[in-house]
């Protein structure tokens, strides 16, 4: 019967992935507690010629998409992100044994629930790591930003290597 609700062999592979996203979220959380206590909006340290600690409020979604929004926006993001999550963890249960697939999916789950803290917790997302070179700057970014790229990476990569073995 346990086996059948998906009981312990399920769950218990679902643990480490499950642990891979804590990790994330609490790492995320604290770098961003540590910009809120020491920096004020808009302040920036200067690290390297190309990289500098920087707060910053994104509203929006990814690369500030609508940021400019009434407000609205901030329930949208949540909604998706609570949907998302949710879709993660159907998909972690659903395939707990493949390792590069439920890795890229554990860092996208960390890294949609440090985002999803934010905006419950402030109503935006506090970004702080910029990238820039000459007069160019990419858009500040987070742990919880960097745990989404490395995860939707590693899902092509999976893909990519699936095609590969099913040649």
């Amino acid at each position: 019967m346990a086996r059948a609700l998906g009981g312990n062999a399920m769950s218990t592979g679902l643990l480490p992935w499950l642990g891979i996203a804590l990790i994330l979220v609490i790492a995320d959380q604290f770098t961003k507690v540590l910009i809120l206590g020491y920096y004020h909006l808009g302040d920036s340290t200067y690290v390297t010629s190309f990289f500098n600690i920087v707060r910053a409020h994104n509203t929006g979604a990814a690369f500030s998409f609508l940021a400019a929004a009434s407000g609205w926006q901030r329930w949208l993001f949540t909604g998706i992100a609570v949907a998302a999550v949710i879709f993660i963890l159907w998909l972690l249960r659903s395939h707990a044994g493949q390792r590069l697939f439920c890795f890229s999916l554990a860092c996208i789950l960390g890294g949609a629930i440090g985002n999803l803290v934010d905006r419950l917790l402030h109503g935006y997302v506090v970004d702080f790591l910029q990238v820039h070179y000459g007069g160019w700057y990419f858009p500040a970014f987070n742990v919880a930003d960097a745990a989404i790229t490395i995860g939707a990476a590693g899902l092509i990569l999976d893909e990519l290597l699936r095609v590969r073995r099913a040649r």
